[in-house]
């Protein structure tokens, strides 16, 4: 199995860390082990990125009563239900063939679990083909206690192609958001980002940086942005439940002294208020999480 393309690859060695990524890396598998697949079933929630039918990248957010998500075999995950109407990839996630990333990640015991493949359509929503599946540290991960299901919702609430004033407080008060890339026929890969509120920097309604911070060395993410800069964000608002969503392109900016920062250039918005969406409680903050300081970065 090829666990990293030729863009995880050359971060990997830019960044002096080839040798702990193949250590790491060795836990990449195809198959959905036990434990695995006990904590897909317990889990409210599941995010996925795909591209829509325009190639656009996004990031969205699945709920649902536990066991929506569940293993069915070593290799395949079932998801029960769908995304509402309007939301940028509810024709992704009923189309067959499409590449998905998904992510589970439960704020309640900081853990997260990855699952990358190929989609089927099936008569209660979707099933993916695992390629890849592996889990990752609970580093940046902040604690969360689920407090209501609320059922109704009006969907989608706003579309643009720049951030309003009201999402751009979002993102700056965010301590948590997902980012959805590819590298075409290699796939999507969806995974988190963490850090204390502020870590995003909003530069204009159109411009988003925020720190790299130290992982697990194999820069999957960062890889996918080597080939092809097309990205997108997801924003949750747990404490009311509702989504930003923000497609458009990124690059990474390499710094003096291994410090790395990605810069966001914003070409499309969606504001949402999904049915079946989830309020979670007041977050406890990771001790992972670096203070907020903002550096100079070279274009």
């Amino acid at each position: 199995m090829e666990r990293y393309h030729r863009g995880s690859i050359a971060v990997q060695e830019r960044v002096g860390v080839r040798g702990p990524a193949e250590h790491v890396g060795r836990s990449i598998g195809s198959d959905i082990r036990g434990v695995a697949a006990d904590f897909l079933a317990q889990q409210p929630h599941l995010v996925v990125g795909a591209a829509d039918g325009d190639g656009r990248v996004w990031a969205s957010l699945l709920t649902g009563p536990p066991g929506f998500v569940r293993a069915d075999g070593p290799g395949r995950i079932t998801v029960t239900g769908g995304l509402p109407a309007g939301d940028p990839l509810a024709g992704a996630l009923a189309t067959a063939g499409t590449r998905v990333g998904t992510i589970a990640l439960d704020p309640r015991t900081r853990r997260r679990m990855r699952l990358d493949g190929g989609l089927a359509v099936t008569s209660g929503g979707f099933a993916v083909e695992a390629e890849r599946v592996f889990s990752n540290c609970p580093k940046y991960l902040q604690k969360r206690e689920p407090v209501e299901l609320v059922a109704e919702g009006p969907g989608v609430l706003w579309r643009g192609t720049s951030l309003t004033a009201g999402a751009a407080s979002a993102v700056r008060a965010a301590d948590t958001f997902f980012i959805a890339t590819t590298a075409g026929e290699r796939g999507v890969e969806a995974s988190h980002r963490g850090g204390m509120p502020g870590f995003v920097e909003v530069v204009s309604a159109t411009e988003l940086v925020w720190p790299d911070y130290a992982g697990n060395a194999m820069f999957l993410t960062l890889g996918n942005l080597a080939i092809d800069g097309r990205a997108g964000l997801l924003f949750p608002d747990w404490e009311g439940g509702g989504l930003l969503q923000i497609g458009g392109r990124a690059r990474t900016e390499f710094g003096d002294g291994g410090e790395r920062r990605v810069r966001f250039t914003v070409e499309a918005v969606v504001e949402s208020l999904h049915p079946g969406r989830l309020r979670w409680s007041a977050p406890e903050y990771s001790p992972a999480n670096p203070p907020v300081h903002r550096g100079s970065t070279t274009r």
